[in-house]
């Protein structure tokens, strides 16, 4: 009769035993930051490792992005016509226009904390940013280093005769120099290159196409996370499930709790089926999958087989319960498969197993699996990793009854090769507004100067010749190397939301701009303070905002002051990272 009573305990114990004590299958998490390209629309390519300038680093191999591409620290990600959008882990999105450069110059770890550095070379970005106590991010550009300690939506523009940083939402911090400046929701700074004195507040202006599709974009993703979240049981943002709301369903499995299918699946489906593998430099071969849920269910969580719920189903990382059925057995037959706060990371949700004449195959991963073991859903089918979308069942790799797999801890160095397809480097595009048109406002004017508002440019000017002023027509100058085009996107999987189209022309390559590295972090954890204060001098031209010099005290802060930063590197002619 004791031992009876006791069944149940020493059940709990050996779940809890197996938690703790063994790793997951293809349980890659580490250090390493884990972000993601979650859109791309037209042309997008990526460069992995740059040095310098990646837009003079001829050395650089550029090559196509797809979407769901791992993004890690060093990564450069250019547009040309085309945009992106990238998913952090915290729910920070960033937004792309087109002939854009963007520098992923630091993820690193801190104490828990996400420390987020990029570099804006050139174009315009918006940034939606969704920071937990302890993360730091910035993005330096043109004259600007933007810092946002807390919820807030910010675009910065950089263009080859000026920056801009506008603020849409929350408040951020601008660094300039040895200045900084706090920006309240709806005020904008801007600076001609070169000229300390164009330094000026204005308000943000009306949107544009590109406002108003980011806008768009983070509305889709705000909702469709928070609807989805709840299957999870957690209160940790997680990067993709906004995706599952938005192309599947969501059932009650029995004992299973819930899982996913996407939309219009048969019960022959199984995961896997569109996608390639790439070398990931973190986590080694990693599944990169086309479809546009496909982040989530193939890097948390794992898959389950039952013939009476449709077949194949994905079960995402529940915060799983022990409820006493008959006999005192669980109903929930897992364990928590979370680590906090964040979901563990795989680089693929499956197994590999090889026979003996050396055939490599996976076996999608079961929650329960634990690394070095048989794989839990093996006798469900051994799937071929090179397969394609052909879902004839060709996909399933015969076996002979009682035939041995090995199963691997990670799969063959030679098993695959890279997928990713080189490009060709993008082009440096200098936008500079030749003439002012009548579609303009002063925001900012001195006796030596006016600064103009162009909403057409979306961007600011400083235009001191009153003959010049009259209606001509805007115009972007594009200078490129001469190239081959890429191959046209034929099976249309990018091409998930409209881009309007951009002229290019050939012209004399201008000098880069000057950068300045992007300034240390400044805050070393815990809860942020706000940067700026209104003890400094207040700069004109409709502001209201502030500007103090490095050492000044964060007015009206609750917190306590971090230390500053040290004052930004010296400008280096060849606008790349310290040396």
């Amino acid at each position: 009769m004791t031992s009876r009573k006791l069944l149940p305990l020493m059940f709990l114990v050996l779940l809890v035993a197996l938690f703790l004590g063994t790793p997951l299958a293809s349980a890659d998490s580490s250090h390493a930051r884990i972000i993601r390209l979650s859109l791309v629309t037209g042309d997008v390519r990526f460069a992995a490792k740059t040095h310098g300038d990646p837009l003079a680093d001829s050395g650089a191999n550029w090559e196509t992005a797809q979407r769901n591409l791992p993004i890690r620290q060093g990564y450069v990600l250019a547009t040309d016509n085309g945009r992106a959008e990238v998913e952090f882990e915290n729910g920070t999105l960033a937004f792309l226009k087109e002939n854009t450069v963007l520098e992923f110059y630091d993820l690193s770890l801190k104490d828990g904390g996400l420390i987020t550095r990029l570099v804006l070379r050139q174009g315009s970005a918006s940034f939606h940013v969704n920071p937990v106590s302890g993360d730091y991010f910035s993005v330096t550009g043109g004259d600007f280093t933007v810092e946002a300690g807390s919820r807030a939506t910010f675009r910065l523009d950089n263009f080859q005769d000026g920056s801009t940083v506008e603020n849409i939402a929350g408040r951020v911090t601008v660094l300039h120099q040895d200045e900084t400046t706090r920006l309240e929701k709806g005020q904008s700074l801007s600076m001609n290159a070169g000229e300390e004195s164009s330094l000026a507040f204005g308000r943000v202006p009306g949107q544009d196409e590109f406002d108003r599709w980011v806008s768009g974009q983070i509305d889709t993703v705000s909702t469709a996370t928070a609807a989805t979240m709840q299957y999870t049981n957690s209160p940790y943002y997680a990067a993709g499930f906004g995706s599952l709301y938005s192309y599947g369903s969501w059932f009650n499995c029995g004992g299973y709790g819930f899982g996913w299918r996407p939309f219009g699946v048969s019960s022959a489906w199984s995961p896997f089926t569109n996608g390639q593998w790439i070398l990931d430099p973190a986590f080694g071969w990693t599944w990169v999958s086309f479809q546009p849920w496909g982040w989530a269910p193939y890097h948390y969580g794992g898959w389950l087989f039952d013939s009476g719920c449709g077949g194949w189903f994905y079960s995402p990382p529940l915060l799983y319960g022990f409820h006493p059925g008959a006999g005192g057995v669980p109903i929930r037959r897992f364990p928590p498969r979370v680590h906090p706060p964040r979901p563990v990371y795989h680089a693929v949700t499956a197994v590999f197993v090889r026979s003996k004449n050396s055939t490599v195959g996976i076996v999608p991963m079961h929650p329960l699996d634990a690394k070095g073991k048989t794989p839990l859903n093996l006798d469900h089918g051994i799937l071929s990793p090179t397969a394609s979308s052909d879902l004839s069942g060709r996909r399933v790799m015969a076996s002979e009854p009682g035939q041995k797999w090995e199963t691997l801890k990670s799969a063959p160095k030679n098993a695959f090769s890279n997928a990713l397809m080189p490009t060709v480097p993008p082009v440096r595009v200098s936008r500079t507004v030749l003439e002012s048109g009548s579609n303009t406002r002063v925001v900012s004017t001195s006796k030596e100067s006016s600064i103009i508002y162009d909403p057409k440019e979306h961007r600011f000017v400083n235009s001191n010749n009153g003959a010049n002023s009259t209606a001509s027509p805007q115009r972007e100058i594009v200078t490129q190397r001469d190239r081959t085009a890429p191959p046209a996107n034929r099976d249309g999987r990018n091409n998930v939301a409209g881009v309007p189209p951009v002229t290019a022309r050939n012209a004399t390559a201008p000098p880069p701009r000057n950068t300045v590295p992007p300034p240390v972090p400044r805050y070393s954890g815990g809860e942020r303070s706000s940067v700026g204060g209104g003890s400094g001098s207040t700069w004109g031209g409709g502001g209201g905002g502030s500007r103090s010099s490095g050492t000044s005290s964060a007015g009206g802060s609750t917190h306590s002051t971090p230390a500053p930063a040290p004052a930004p590197a010296p400008r280096s002619s060849g606008g790349g990272r310290p040396h």
